[in-house]
């Protein structure tokens, strides 16, 4: 690749690319503001020919990916262009995707709908991504918060609901030197109309949609779930700020409903975000006295069930959710997304084991029912489940090897597939010595797991791993046993 991949890769089956035939695509975004389109099963094209490739920067002409150092920060490093993972609308055949640039001095991001059979810009764009909100906070100008495209990382994936597209923002880590506010945004899929902008914190600070990467989530009415981090909160007294709060929106981006924890003043003192990691829905629990239900976790480690109809508000005294599980990750922060597969949770924390949870009758044991023998480091794995319905469950997770630096890049990571069950070990890919092993790996990859292949991304390439018996011709591919 062109630049470094923290997007996960998204793949699309039978796309009929012009004059290359029909093909199942792998797209993958990268840091150099680029989007490339691969066969997905390795038949033709490499990094040289991919079936088609967008750039959204010319350096002749002053545009390039913003400079990590113009923002000061090491989390991406050495530039900025597209970090979050993009979304497909398989109805109208269009990949949307947010880029950042910086162009002669001004710093823009803009929402780009591409063809996926081509590339091709879409529905007039791409459009240049502008708010403001009435409010007080911090870097307010004349009673106004404005989006900054400098400050914001748009690192949360990108939802498409609602016949709309729903953006999240949050920052680089930096504030104790830079104001921020998060922000969640909808655009109209078919005209890249902006419908609405929420900021999390009008009349205060932070309170950044990050969520490890994780995208916002949506329940089958169309209502919106995202995690804060540190930030103001003053929701309780009739405030508009919601920082280390479990915001449910409507889908035009107004407040339905909320669970703020009831020692959010001094988790936030802390630094203990509550939306370090990303939301999790789970399907409707059949019987259960709290069918419609959602997980969420962050820095301290501690689990939160809540009902999504009721979802608990905020008490000073202690919480009014469905269920917190102080002890389940064994302190560990949750920095990633966890998964659900068969009435069992998956969490993969930071410096800690996979911990598989169950459900039972609407409420998660405390006790995990297993945990693997193999550790990740900070910062911990979301887990990802392929399976034939449900059986022959599999769960992928990334290992990051950061290699003793501070970038959000490091030495060689591996897969590991463990069973779904028991957390045995079922395969990684150190097991084959140095021919499956994965180049300089990138903090917060995700696995995507489709038609019997694995894909993830590295700080130099996009890997493939299959059963050896289907070993794609080019030598991009990095196979192992299954």
């Amino acid at each position: 690749m062109d630049g470094q991949i923290y997007a996960q890769p998204v793949e699309l089956q039978n796309v009929l690319v012009p004059g290359k035939g029909q093909h199942n695509v792998v797209y993958v975004a990268t840091e150099n503001d680029s989007v490339y389109a691969f066969d997905a099963d390795g038949k033709t094209g490499n990094n040289a020919n991919p079936l088609w490739h967008d750039v959204f920067i010319n350096p002749a002409k002053g545009i390039t990916p913003i400079p990590s150092s113009d923002v000061g920060t090491m989390m991406i490093y050495p530039q900025i262009g597209i970090t979050s993972t993009p979304v497909i609308d398989m109805s109208s055949g269009t990949l949307y995707v947010v880029a950042a640039t910086k162009e002669n001095g001004a710093y823009l991001q803009r929402l780009h709908a591409l063809d996926v059979t081509s590339g091709a810009e879409k529905f007039g764009g791409p459009v240049v991504i502008q708010a403001s909100v009435a409010g007080d906070g911090w870097g307010a100008i004349n009673g106004k918060v404005y989006f900054d495209p400098l400050r914001n990382n748009q690192r949360a994936a990108l939802l498409l609901a609602n016949e709309t597209v729903y953006i999240a923002w949050a920052s680089y880590g930096l504030e104790d030197v830079h104001q921020y506010h998060g922000w969640a945004m909808g655009y109209d899929a078919r005209t890249l109309q902006q419908l609405g902008a929420f900021c999390t914190t009008p009349n205060g600070k932070q309170g950044g949609i990050w969520q490890g990467g994780g995208g916002i989530a949506a329940d089958a009415d169309g209502n919106l779930f995202f995690l804060t981090g540190n930030g103001t909160f003053d929701a309780n007294r009739g405030g508009l700020d919601y920082g280390m709060t479990y915001v449910k929106i409507s889908p035009s981006i107004g407040v339905v409903d909320y669970f703020t924890p009831y020692n959010e003043a001094s988790l936030s003192g802390m630094d203990m975000d509550f939306g370090s990691g990303g939301p999790l829905l789970l399907p409707d629990q059949s019987g259960a006295a709290h069918p419609f239900l959602a997980v969420g976790a962050g820095k301290s480690g501690v689990i939160y069930l809540v009902d999504r109809t009721k979802m608990g508000g905020f008490n000073r005294s202690q919480n009014q959710n469905l269920e917190t599980i102080p002890n389940a990750l064994a302190g560990h922060a949750l920095v990633a997304t966890p998964a659900y597969f068969a009435e069992k949770l998956y969490f993969g924390a930071a410096n800690d084991v996979l911990r598989i949870l169950q459900i039972t009758n609407g409420l998660i044991v405390s006790t995990p029912i297993a945990t693997s023998n193999v550790d990740f480091p900070f910062p911990g794995a979301t887990p990802v489940i392929s399976a034939n319905g449900s059986a022959d469950g599999i769960v992928w997770m990334l290992q990051f090897n950061s290699n003793g630096g501070s970038q959000g890049y490091g030495g060689p990571g591996t897969l590991f597939a463990f069973n779904p069950v028991t957390a045995a070990l079922l395969y990684s890919s150190d097991q084959a010595g140095r021919r499956d092993m994965p180049p300089s790996s990138i903090k917060f990859a995700t696995p995507t797991v489709a038609n019997g292949k694995v894909y993830f991304g590295t700080a130099s390439e996009l890997d493939v791993f299959g059963l050896l018996s289907q070993r794609a011709s080019t030598s991009e591919a990095h196979l192992g046993a299954n």
